[in-house]
């Protein structure tokens, strides 16, 4: 409280997370109002994602501490979490952050975040920098009720996924 939002991410610094199209997105998004970007992951990307950051005039807003074993904390008080990746299998990350409470934004790549989130949280189209940046901006101003994303979250614990299995397997 008091202090800027946050803007969090995470999954490994590789071009398939688009970390690059968001601090493009970011860079938009700070020309509007004061926030700050987290990067949680470790990668080959690391170099130019942080000669990047310098290049936007965007270092002292950019963070990229490394990998964190328990993102939770961070995840259920950041002001929005973003999905930026140009494709996935599951995006466990945004399903992550939605059990937490994180309001969401996430590029509508091949595969899993339409399936996930349908119309729940702004899904833009995949390299869309602005797009991504305007969604950041409206989720962190208006700061959506988190409880339809943690309702949908559960649908895809263990717990869930264990009953779904059982009832297949049982003929139900």
């Amino acid at each position: 409280p008091g202090n800027p939002p946050v803007v969090l991410a995470v999954g490994r610094l590789h071009s398939q997370k688009g970390f690059d199209i968001l601090l493009d997105a970011f860079a938009h998004v700070r020309s509007k109002m004061e926030c700050r970007l987290v990067v949680l992951g470790e990668g080959k990307e690391r170099s130019r994602l942080e000669a990047q950051a310098e290049a936007l005039n965007l270092s002292s807003e950019v963070d990229l501490p490394g990998f964190c074993t328990n993102p939770f904390a961070l995840m259920a008080r950041a002001g929005c979490f973003v999905l930026s990746s140009r494709w996935e299998g599951f995006p466990n990350a945004l399903v992550e952050a939605m059990a937490c409470g994180a309001p969401v934004v996430a590029a509508n790549c091949p595969s899993g975040p339409l399936e996930i989130l349908g119309e729940l949280a702004p899904l833009v189209p995949v390299g869309d920098s602005y797009a991504l940046g305007e969604a950041i901006l409206t989720t962190l101003q208006s700061r959506p009720a988190s409880g339809v994303l943690r309702a949908r979250a559960t649908e895809f614990s263990v717990a869930a996924a264990t009953a779904r299995y059982m009832a297949v397997m049982e003929g139900r």
